[in-house]
C-alpha cells in the first residue's frame, strides 16, 4: 500500500477536480475563494461535505456550474436572474427562453443606463465650459459655491452627445 501525504491527496484531487475545496476551486476558476463562498451561501453552489474534516469539497459538477455562472454574470445577468435561469435548468426545464426574455430585459436597462450617463457627461462638459470664465469667489451667506448654484443646464438644442 503506497501512503500519501493530505496534501498529496488534495493535489492530486484537485489535478483531477474532484474534492476541490474552496481556495482549489477558486483557483481553477479564476476567482476569489470570497467569490466561491458567496454563491455558496446564496445556494449557487452545493458542496458535500467531507465527512473526515468537515471541509465542503466541489465537484467537477459544481466547477462546472462556477464558470456557467460567471460567464452568465459577465454578459449582464443579475445573480437573481441566474438563480432562475439555474433553477429551471435543474428542473430539467430549457431556461433559454427565460435567458433570451431575461437578456432583453437587462439590454434595456443598460440603454437607459448609458443615456442617463450621456447626459450627466454632457451637464458635467457644459458646467465646465460655464465655469472655466467665471472666477474664483470666496463663500458668502447664503452662497456657498456660486459656480454650483448658477449653473444652467443645456437645453435639448444644446445638448449634444
Amino acid at each position: 500500500m503506497v501512503y500519501i501525504s493530505e496534501k498529496q491527496r488534495a493535489s492530486a484531487q484537485a489535478s483531477l477536480g474532484v474534492g476541490m475545496l474552496v481556495n482549489e476551486l477558486a483557483k481553477k476558476a479564476s476567482v476569489t475563494a470570497d467569490t466561491v463562498r458567496f454563491y455558496t451561501r446564496i445556494g449557487l453552489l452545493n458542496p458535500v461535505k467531507n465527512p473526515d474534516n468537515g471541509y465542503k469539497e466541489y465537484s467537477v459538477k459544481e466547477y462546472k456550474r462556477l464558470t456557467f455562472i460567471l460567464a452568465a454574470r459577465h454578459i449582464g445577468f443579475t445573480v437573481e436572474d441566474v438563480t432562475q435561469i439555474l433553477s429551471e435548468a435543474d428542473d430539467e426545464k430549457s431556461p433559454c427562453c427565460t435567458a433570451r426574455r431575461l437578456i432583453e430585459q437587462r439590454l434595456e436597462e443598460s440603454e437607459a443606463r448609458i443615456k442617463e450617463m450621456l447626459l450627466l457627461r454632457q451637464r458635467m462638459k457644459s458646467a465646465l465650459e460655464q465655469w472655466s470664465t467665471q472666477p474664483d469667489q470666496l463663500p458668502s451667506s447664503p452662497t456657498v459655491c456660486h459656480l454650483i448654484e448658477n449653473f444652467t443646464e443645456p437645453t435639448n438644442d444644446e445638448v449634444l452627445l
